[in-house]
C-alpha cells in the first residue's frame, strides 16, 4: 500500500484474513517518487495498492509504452468505499487472480466491490 492509501484498519484486515501486506512507511518508503515506488514493488514481486489513481494510471501507461514491467496495480477512490467494502474487493481479487495474472495489469478496485 502506498503512502496515499495506507489505513490502518484495512491493513490489519487484511493481515488477520491472511494476505501478505506492507506499506510504505512499514518499509521506510515514504516520500519515494511514485515511479521508484512502483519499481521497488516490482522488485519485491508486489502488487501496488493506491488511490492516487491519475498518477498511477499514467505511470501504467508510460511504463507499458517503455517496455518496462511492474507487478500490477491496484487503484481505487479514496474515501469512497468502507473498510469492509475493500477488503472484500481485495479478497475477491485475489481469488480470482494469481500474481502472474495481474503482472503489467491495473486493476479498478470498485469492478470487485458488490454494494
Amino acid at each position: 500500500m502506498d503512502e496515499d492509501s495506507s489505513d490502518t484498519a484495512l491493513v490489519l484486515a487484511l493481515e488477520n484474513r491472511g494476505i501478505d501486506v506492507i506499506t510504505t512507511l512499514s518499509v521506510n518508503r515514504l516520500s519515494f517518487p511514485d515511479e521508484e515506488q512502483l519499481i521497488w514493488a516490482r522488485s519485491q514481486d508486489r502488487v501496488l495498492y493506491t488511490s492516487n489513481i491519475r498518477d498511477f494510471y499514467s505511470l501504467h501507461t508510460a511504463f507499458l509504452t517503455q517496455e518496462q514491467p511492474h507487478s500490477g496495480m491496484i487503484l481505487v477512490q479514496q474515501q469512497h468505499y468502507s473498510i469492509g467494502e475493500l477488503m472484500r474487493g481485495i479478497l475477491r481479487l485475489f481469488a480470482a487472480k494469481s500474481a502472474e495474472e495481474m503482472e503489467n495489469q491495473v486493476e479498478f478496485l470498485s469492478s470487485w466491490i458488490e454494494v
